[in-house]
């Protein structure tokens, strides 16, 4: 992705922004289908913070399980 990384709220806003176009239904063809496109591209983004986010949890709840039985078993 040659853009700058957004943060997911960022990302989460515009997609907004570009429902919200695209329901209008003011927008010829073409430019509803740059629209349709750059959300594709915003979804992907927020799915990709998503699931780093659960990564991140799971990577946490897996450590604190492990502190646990290690704590237990001591």
């Amino acid at each position: 992705m040659a853009e700058k990384r957004i943060s997911y709220e960022q990302a989460r806003e515009e997609l907004a922004q570009v429902v919200a176009e695209l329901e209008g239904g003011e927008l010829g063809l073409e430019e509803s289908l740059k629209l349709w496109e750059r959300g594709e591209e915003l979804v992907k983004i927020c799915e990709e913070w998503l699931e780093g986010a659960k990564a991140k949890i799971a990577k946490a709840s897996a450590a604190k399980s492990a502190s646990k039985t290690k704590d237990a078993d001591g």
